[in-house]
């Protein structure tokens, strides 16, 4: 009996939970905090998006015009002092392959349609607070991607005799698309891969990426290299690339030891969000320094749909034995009437 309300609790909790439904983020996952001990961090995402750890630790969301959704953020002090935090949310950009902070509270159409619960809050030493962000989208907005960034600022007035105000803040980012009921799917595809030498000897592996679908991207994963039984890796390619949808640029992956020039297989993984891709090809390493030839790769163009699909299988078969048990329960209640009435 516990294990039929158990797993009907599930179906109705996280299979067929509406889309504003939401779960806990880790706070290890999403915890921002600046050298002064001001930290935020988003508390909640879209249930749907459970497995997604870029929206665990990003607003991001897929809304039609007219519709609001609130997510909430938590500010925390680690420092030995009291705090005046100030909130607000600001513009944002996704320029020159990087996602871009406005100065100040500049402000665009995203900005205008967030909203705190709080403008400000005092904090003691070691302490947090909760705070609700509510995103209303006009009703006649116009579809595509917007960013922007909700800030927590702390001020320090300029010392005694002149000096200047030091202005410290923190934030989370919100990649929000607005059109029809369809979200626009994310995807990119793996280019090429080239091999580089620093004028240092440092060892480097640049990937051209193309972001081919609808979302902005924010890209990591890691390189392997292989030559017969010889391995080096994992190196972790460098975070901070975002592309804008039809974007195309290059992330890196330094080596962190020394190799041989090569040849070697190079097979790099790269993923932002759920979407990822692999791709593999022969490299040879400049023996001075400098940048060797881009070579075409060969790529898994299936990681993203193999994952969707062993997804569906997993929910279909959930609801499918939810599906058959609660039948089951249904037929031996009804036994004890049905023979009540043949007597």
């Amino acid at each position: 009996m516990r294990f039929h309300n158990l797993l009907a609790g599930l179906l109705v909790a996280g299979i067929l939970a509406p889309a504003t439904s939401m779960l806990h983020a880790p706070a290890s996952a999403a915890a921002h905090t600046r050298g002064n001990g001001i930290g935020i961090r988003l508390v909640d995402a879209p249930i749907q998006a459970r497995a997604d750890s870029r929206a665990r630790r990003y607003i991001v969301d897929h809304l039609t015009p007219g519709s609001v959704i609130q997510r909430r953020v938590e500010v925390s002090n680690t420092s030995s002092l009291t705090q005046h935090v100030s909130l607000y949310p600001a513009a944002g950009e996704i320029r020159d392959r990087r996602f871009q902070f406005a100065p100040g509270r500049t402000a665009n159409d995203l900005s205008t349609w967030i909203s705190t619960s709080r403008t400000d809050v005092t904090l003691a030493p070691q302490s947090r607070s909760m705070l609700t962000a509510t995103i209303a989208v006009p009703k006649n907005a116009a579809p595509g991607e917007r960013y922007a960034m909700i800030w927590a600022e702390v001020t320090k007035a300029p010392p005694p005799g002149g000096g200047l105000r030091q202005i410290n803040r923190t934030g989370v980012r919100v990649y929000l698309s607005v059109g029809g009921d369809n979200p626009p799917a994310a995807d990119f595809t793996i280019d090429s891969l080239t091999a580089q030498r620093s004028l240092s000897g440092q060892q480097s592996v640049l990937a051209q990426v193309h972001n081919t679908g609808g979302r902005a991207l924010d890209l990591s994963g890691e390189l392997t290299l292989s030559n017969g039984g010889l391995n080096a890796g994992p190196f972790m390619v460098a975070t901070g690339t975002t592309l804008a949808p039809g974007d195309v640029g290059s992330v890196s992956a330094p080596l962190t030891q020394q190799v041989p020039d090569g040849p070697w297989h190079a097979r790099i993984h790269l993923e932002s969000g759920l979407t990822e891709h692999t791709a593999e090809a022969t490299l040879q390493f400049p023996s001075t320094p400098g940048t060797a030839k881009a070579v075409a790769v060969e790529m898994d163009h299936d990681n993203s749909l193999i994952a969707a699909f062993a997804t569906g299988i997993g929910v279909s078969a959930l609801v499918a034995a939810a599906s058959f048990l609660l039948i089951r329960r249904r037929h031996r209640s009804s036994r004890p009437s049905l023979a009540k009435a043949r007597r």
